[in-house]
């Protein structure tokens, strides 16, 4: 099954890879009891994981503590290899809302035996993300306010411009470890305020003035009426 980014203008892009970054809010790292290092941590998730607004987070069964996330993602849309800093604005095509839900209990114990982030990062609905804004419409992708409320109630408030590389920079930092095509998102990773969700919640979620975000949250297997 093919999964889009849509646009006003009908402008249409197959989802390639979805490139995470971890600890790039030092606030973030701190709450988490993690240490803020020379780069970036960079894990990936499926294209399988996306859903799109108004569409539903399923807890799987086995999770049994999932955290929202709530991130500025970048849209690639001419590919690169070692792409400067200077150069990585002609890269992208545009931004958008994206939350990393993450299976916390998970996530824990893979870090306590040094294994991979994937089975936390990966299940289905696991990357919920808004419309698609294309460059020209934002001034300042290092100047956005980002929110994130569950029922109504603010969990996470901060701005782009807290993060500790700038969004030319997390290019340039990508593309040195892999190549970039069209369609690539780079979730530039998320500020403080991280919680639990659970069935019965409605999480919403603002990117500036730019685009918004709404999901809800389901168990797996109820039926959504």
């Amino acid at each position: 099954m093919p999964y889009y980014l849509f646009e006003e203008s009908s402008l249409q892009v197959r989802i390639g890879k979805i490139i995470c970054l971890a600890r790039t809010y030092k606030k973030h790292a701190e709450e988490m009891g993690s240490v803020v290092i020379k780069e970036p941590l960079i894990f990936l998730k499926p294209a399988s994981s996306v859903i799109f607004d108004r569409q539903s987070i399923v807890i799987p069964e086995r999770a049994k503590e999932v955290h929202h996330e709530v991130e500025l993602g970048v849209v690639i849309g001419k590919g690169g290899k070692k792409i400067s800093e200077e150069n990585a604005e002609e890269h992208i095509l545009a931004y958008l809302l994206g939350l990393d839900i993450t299976a916390r209990d998970i996530q824990q114990e893979a870090k306590t035996h040094g294994w991979p982030w994937t089975a936390a990062k990966g299940f289905d609905t696991f990357c919920p993300i808004s419309t698609v804004v294309t460059k020209e419409k934002v001034k300042d992708a290092n100047n956005l306010s980002i929110t994130l409320k569950v029922n109504d109630r603010v969990r996470q408030s901060s701005s782009t411009k807290n993060m500790i590389y700038p969004v030319e920079k997390i290019v340039a930092l990508v593309s040195e470890i892999m190549t970039l095509e069209r369609g690539d998102l780079i979730l530039t990773g998320t500020p403080e305020g991280v919680g639990t969700i659970k069935p019965g919640d409605v999480i919403d979620a603002e990117l500036g003035d730019i685009c918004s975000l709404r999901v809800d949250v389901i168990e797996e297997g109820a039926n959504k009426l």
